[in-house]
């Protein structure tokens, strides 16, 4: 009998197809936290956590449909759990990274906050903020894939464990 042979947590399928659903995910964060910011005059900062949250749920379909090839698992409430668990400690990862590297580049390294007039529209677009965000979203983007990789869509007994504790 032939050993068993273990994918690669990078292997090239996956995570071309985790990019591509990831980056829709991406882009609908970032329409939504620019419409959150509009809509509710926020600043850009207090605009991630909302924005994160319509992020989750598109990336939660998107990516069991379309990413890990878990669409016929039959364990959705088990992956929408450990989902909802990666998302908690990602939602995090941006925040931390986004913040972090804008006060880096505005208060450490002392450049400025660049803005950019879009074309045919009066709104400016902060540049400086927007790096910060996509830099946020760079990291959270690795960990995710990591985490859905070998946590969320994988059967690792952590599920019934928290169901036992839980009853």
């Amino acid at each position: 009998m032939a050993p068993i042979k273990k994918k690669s947590i990078f292997n090239a399928k996956d995570l071309i197809a985790y990019f591509l659903v990831a980056g829709t995910g991406a882009v609908i964060q970032l329409i939504s936290s620019s419409l959150i910011q509009d809509w509710f005059d926020i600043s850009w900062s207090a605009s991630i956590v909302p924005s994160y949250m319509v992020g989750f749920v598109v990336g939660f379909i998107l990516t069991k449909l379309f990413a890990f090839d878990a669409r016929k698992s039959n364990q959705t409430r088990r992956e929408m759990i450990k989902f909802f668990m990666v998302a908690l400690i990602s939602l995090a990862v941006t925040q931390l990274f986004t913040v972090g590297s804008f006060t880096l580049a505005t208060k450490v390294l002392g450049f400025e906050i660049y803005k950019l007039k879009l074309p045919f529209s009066r709104k400016e677009v902060n540049v400086t903020e927007m790096g910060s965000y996509l830099t946020g979203m760079g990291f959270s983007f690795v960990s995710n894939y990591i985490l859905h990789k070998t946590f969320t869509f994988k059967s690792t007994g952590f599920y019934n464990r928290l169901k036992v504790l839980i009853r």
